[in-house]
């Protein structure tokens, strides 16, 4: 079998076992919310909605870089000595590095401008 066909169909199990992680996490969700067959959500504000949106949209960011991180570590290790592979495995691992790092910088700016704008310090 071909290694991208490896590495493909690891990734895709990678996803599936999060995705099932995230399905049984929501089985326990609480019941508390359901009342008479009515479905009540807890009140937010347009901020609350913002953050959450902005904390998820990073997780997957994050989740995503560091199965970047760990094909392109497995393209190193089955390389072999050949010097193409190992060249293309290097500069995956410094993209998916670089993606980390940016997210992580992302992430610091949002904190500090939601509390410069809610006026409080770190």
């Amino acid at each position: 079998m071909n290694i991208r066909k490896k590495i493909v169909i690891l990734f895709f199990s990678f996803t599936l076992f999060f995705l099932s992680v995230v399905n049984s996490a929501n089985a326990q969700w609480d019941k508390g919310l359901l009342e008479a067959g009515k479905f009540k959500l807890p009140a937010a504000t347009a901020s609350d909605i913002v953050a959450n949106l902005v904390s998820w949209l990073l997780g997957i960011f994050a989740f995503f870089g560091i199965i970047g991180f760990i094909v392109s570590g497995i393209m190193y290790l089955v390389s072999a000595g050949n010097e193409e592979m190992i060249s293309k495995a290097k500069k995956y691992m410094m993209y998916s590095m670089v993606g980390v790092v940016v997210g992580l910088i992302g992430y610091v700016i949002i904190q500090a401008v939601g509390l410069m704008l809610s006026a409080q310090s770190f």
